[in-house]
């Protein structure tokens, strides 16, 4: 077929329609691709539960978005990525909130949308070994960007980070230690990156040459092999070097779960269900009785009556029972839910009030523009009230725990907080009944593991139907857990520890040596734009060679000595 030509300017070829139409099945295959290579870092979250997956799962995003022939191309590899793995990390939440998840999806992987162009800018066509090693450093720090900013409980708070995936992983718990959930989630996407590094480096040379035998430079290869180095050294590092939490006495803790429990009167028929499983406690030396999220439907200066039940329970098992109170309160307005504990005389005067809401959940961020998703799906119809503060409980003989409702636990600064205050427990109420069947009851009960290993104290998750679980100061699981068909009681002896790991000392070092990395490579690229007119602006680097050079009629066979 002729090729058509501009009408303004004969001598200039256009574009056929046929390779117009294979040009745009070719971004939209591209932007397909994009959003399952996106989504691959789910497998290594619960469910799946694919840790080791986690190391290379980043590996077809990065290949993908260096090979994009713009930066712009990219950006919208990195966007599209983003979005598949929000949908993936998040997918439970289809059924509820229905297409406003793909809305919310779309809108949190534009985060990812800077990062895609900085593994182009850094990784792509031909890198140098200068810009292999700067990729090992920047690209976890833009990570880390992104986790920081989507960790806002506006966004829907820290779900699904990088480094949580490794929390039944031993080494990765013990740099939990030191830096934090964040510094796993920059060596794992620094292993990823060196990975990637390798792949190009060590790709056919005739692939991007094909007139050039195949061979690899040595120099190539050597910052992508020390970011490996790197990364195992500071592991070893951490193992031999990071103290370990001291043993202090033990806690005897029950764990009373439910199960589902639907129909009309739901509130009333888990309130006696508690109570006929508590009352099986009794003789069992406990120091504390712990029931899930909204356990009790009702206020109880409201209802003397229901505080009483659950004070004369108290006295039946010789402990403290921390109730979870989702009611309407009498002194304030509003619906709180809060953390309640009840002695054998009532309650005790220890109350925390949820601080973090879940979005849509919990309350509609900006109700009066998006109220519309009620209509949609299983979004709040009237908003939550907020705590003002954390709360550290005496449970008595001298035991402090912090409590934390439902996705506090996902938040590393709030444990944080609470073992400042001096916790020597930490508690998460939870409820996950609405995604009973899906991945999300797992997922919430692993963040336990990676909350004890942070700060160096134990963690009980205790859910109304599962899966409830209790993990060490170092992250070990202690005892077995409750799964999501269990209706029934679970007693731990869980051993106390003190000390102060470096994270809780420290805090989020890692993000802030990220925003120091990223702001170094804004100086410097500022630096480079202000020189470049001195240098010559205009000119332009010779390009690529993309094949071997056609033969002219005065080196044809047909002429040769021409």
């Amino acid at each position: 077929m002729e090729p058509l030509r501009d009408d303004r300017d004969p001598r200039r070829p256009r574009l056929t329609a046929a390779p117009a139409a294979g040009l745009l099945a070719s971004a939209r295959w591209r932007g397909v691709i994009a959003v399952a290579v996106g989504a691959l870092p789910a497998l290594a979250f619960p469910a799946p539960s694919l840790w080791w997956f986690a190391y290379v799962a980043l590996v077809p995003w990065i290949l993908l978005a260096r090979s994009a022939g713009t930066g712009r191309r990219a950006a919208i590899d990195g966007w599209l990525g983003g979005l598949g793995f929000m949908v993936a990390v998040h997918h439970w939440l289809l059924p509820s909130l229905h297409v406003f998840t793909l809305v919310i999806a779309a809108l949190l992987g534009l985060l990812w949308a800077p990062w895609g162009w900085l593994v182009r800018r850094l990784l792509g066509g031909v890198p140098t070994p200068g810009r292999t090693a700067a990729a090992l450093v920047v690209l976890p720090s833009g990570w880390l960007m992104v986790e920081l900013v989507r960790s806002w409980e506006g966004l829907g708070g820290p779900w699904g980070l990088l480094g949580s995936s490794q929390w039944q992983v031993e080494p990765a718990l013990r740099l939990m230690s030191v830096g934090g959930v964040w510094l796993v989630s920059a060596l794992l996407v620094a292993t990823n990156t060196a990975v990637a590094a390798l792949v190009v480096t060590l790709a056919p040379a005739h692939a991007v040459r094909p007139s050039k035998p195949a061979r690899t430079s040595v120099a190539k290869v050597i910052p992508a092999t020390a970011g490996l180095v790197a990364v195992a050294a500071v592991t070893t590092s951490a193992w031999a070097w990071a103290p370990r939490p001291e043993a202090s006495g033990r806690m005897r803790v029950a764990v009373v779960q439910p199960g589902v429990i639907d129909g009309v009167g739901g509130a009333d028929k888990r309130l006696a269900r508690e109570e006929e499983l508590t009352r099986g406690l009794a003789g069992q030396d406990l120091d504390l009785v712990v029931w899930g999220e909204s356990s009790v439907g009702y206020d109880l200066a409201e209802r003397p009556d229901v505080a009483r039940r659950i004070a004369a329970l108290s006295r039946e098992v010789g402990a403290d029972i921390l109730v979870n109170v989702d009611a309407r309160r009498s002194d304030r307005p509003g619906i709180f839910k809060s953390s309640v504990l009840v002695g054998p005389q009532g309650p005790t005067g220890d109350r925390y009030d949820k601080m973090r809401l879940v979005p849509f959940g919990e309350y509609v961020p900006a109700r009066s523009l998006l109220g519309w998703a009620t209509s949609v799906g299983k979004a709040a119809g009237e908003d939550r009230r907020r705590g003002e503060r954390p709360v550290v409980m005496d449970v008595g003989g001298g035991l402090k725990v912090g409590p934390l409702v439902c996705f506090e636990s996902a938040f590393p600064d709030m444990s944080r907080h609470l073992t400042r205050e001096g916790a020597q427990l930490l508690l998460a109420q939870s409820s996950t009944s609405t995604f009973q069947s899906s991945w999300a009851p797992e997922q919430h009960a692993s963040l336990a593991a990676v909350r004890a290993a942070e700060t160096g104290r134990p963690m009980v998750h205790a859910t109304l139907t599962g899966v409830s679980a209790v993990y060490g100061a170092g992250g070990e699981r202690v005892g077995a857990p409750l799964g999501t068909a269990a209706s029934a009681t679970s007693t731990y002896d869980i051993p106390l520890a003190e000390g102060v790991t470096p994270y809780v000392r420290l805090g989020d070092w890692p993000v802030h040596t990220a925003l120091a990395v990223l702001a170094v490579l804004c100086a410097a690229e500022g630096v480079r734009a202000l020189r470049r007119p001195a240098k010559g602006r205009l000119r332009r680097p010779a390009p690529e060679p993309h094949g071997p050079h056609a033969r002219t009629a005065h080196g044809s066979p047909a002429h040769p000595g021409r």
